[in-house]
């Protein structure tokens, strides 16, 4: 084999070598590109992912938000309700303990009279006390000594027992409610009796009688008045 021949079969096998390396590197070009674009598209899906979580999560915020502030606005609405209603009813209670002040009157002692001896007599039959000390407003204590002796009869004609000694306190309950003193303690009027030992009272004044039966009656005043409104 001459220069010549040997010249081009390395010429040949440059050649080969040469087109094997560039087929490869067009290989891993093409792999490379491939792999990048892969890596690429899933950086751009786990970006979009994120940020759909982001979205979803920040949509759920104002969601709850929304809800709070729905039910805040509900409470309070609720509560403006209730408020109301509790002005109504305490209202209606004002107006009626200045309707049982008519009660106690001096234009109406002839009622108000026979309605203490009632309450004296009420009060001594839940005591059942031989003798009990009776407290009253001073301005009632003239009726007041002038039914005991019928009281004092008609217990003991309804307990079966002796007629009770009942002693009229010298300390007396407070006047009726008036301007003059509008914060100040008051007393519509009727009766407070108690054991001469003070273990067992028995309180029947106006007001009280009026608390219990506004106490007992609310259910029916408050269905009466409001059964209608949704709370």
């Amino acid at each position: 084999m001459n220069d010549v021949d040997v010249s081009k079969q390395i010429h040949q096998m440059v050649r080969f070598i040469r087109q094997e390396a560039e087929e490869k590197a067009n290989e891993i070009s093409v792999s490379a590109e491939e792999e990048f674009n892969i890596e690429k598209l899933q950086l751009v899906e786990a970006e979009k992912k994120k940020i759909r979580q982001e979205y979803e999560r920040k949509e759920k915020q104002v969601d709850v938000r929304k809800k709070i502030e729905y039910s805040m606005q509900l409470n309070a609405s609720r509560i403006k309700v209730l408020q109301a209603q509790d002005d109504l009813i305490s209202s209606m209670k004002e107006t009626a303990a200045k309707e049982i002040l008519h009660v106690s009157h001096h234009h109406n002692d002839h009622s108000y009279k026979k309605l203490l001896h009632d309450l004296i007599v009420q009060s001594l039959l839940r005591l059942k006390e031989p003798s009990v000390l009776l407290r009253c407003r001073k301005d009632d204590v003239n009726l007041v000594e002038d039914v005991l002796d019928a009281v004092k009869e008609e217990y003991a004609e309804k307990a079966m027992v002796h007629t009770p000694e009942i002693i009229i306190d010298h300390i007396h309950l407070p006047p009726a409610p008036s301007h003059h003193n509008a914060h100040g303690p008051s007393c519509s009027g009727g009766v407070v009796l108690a054991s001469r030992d003070g273990k067992i009272v028995c309180e029947n004044t106006l007001d009280a009688r009026l608390e219990v039966v506004f106490r007992k009656k609310l259910p029916e005043i408050r269905k009466c008045l409001f059964s209608g409104i949704a709370v």
